[in-house]
């Protein structure tokens, strides 16, 4: 897999900025909540901080795509969060997410159709000629399974707290489970997918 693959595989992870301006202000949340008991205060505090990364995205002229996301997300959070008034519920479109991403990672893989594959193929260069390579099908499938996995994992964790109302080890079990297991993921999952040649669409039958 060539630099430029690469790079484009780690865009479609969501890249690393994407990482940042999704993730940091949860913690700016859980850390504003703590400070100052406030959840009005955690929440103004998460927003401005999406706000402030969204406005550097304009003043360099980067893409918004992932800036964008992330101040949506944190909108939701805090629209949930406010509205019931429990600072857990700012983690609950995450658990949400988790069991929506979780469960079509899932059907997908059992239908044949490893999401990664559908994601990445046409990234590659491949589009849908790895379903007839059963070795590229399998590490697709297999890498697939990682993600499965990690959503599945964050909901055995986070569930128990969410509903136990643990605010302060949601955050800490939303961060720990959040940039080190995806990255670890993400990294195991290039690792079974660089081992199989990329498939050719003109080399299929």
């Amino acid at each position: 897999m060539s630099e430029e693959q690469k790079k484009k595989v780690l865009e479609a992870f969501g890249g690393k900025r994407g990482l940042i301006d999704s993730g940091v202000p949860a913690l700016v949340f859980l850390i504003v909540f703590n400070v100052r008991d406030s959840l009005r205060d955690a929440i103004y505090g998460a927003l401005a901080l999406s706000v402030v990364l969204t406005l550097w995205r304009l003043i360099r002229r980067d893409t918004l795509q992932h800036a964008l996301s992330g101040i949506v997300g944190v909108f939701i959070c805090a629209w949930f969060a406010r509205n019931s008034g429990k600072a857990e519920d700012f983690y609950l479109p995450g658990l949400i997410t988790n069991v929506i991403y979780g469960t079509v990672y899932l059907i997908a893989n059992l239908a044949g159709f490893p999401i990664l594959g559908l994601m990445l193929g046409p990234i590659l260069g491949e589009n849908l000629a790895w379903r007839k390579d059963p070795a590229r099908k399998r590490a697709y499938t297999n890498a697939s399974w990682l993600w499965v996995g990690l959503f599945i994992s964050r909901l055995i964790v986070q569930y128990p707290l969410y509903k136990s109302g643990n605010v302060d080890l949601l955050g800490i079990a939303r961060l720990a489970m959040g940039y080190p297991l995806f990255l670890a993921v993400a990294w195991g999952s290039w690792l079974i997918i660089r081992a199989v040649p990329v498939t050719k669409p003109e080399d299929s039958p």
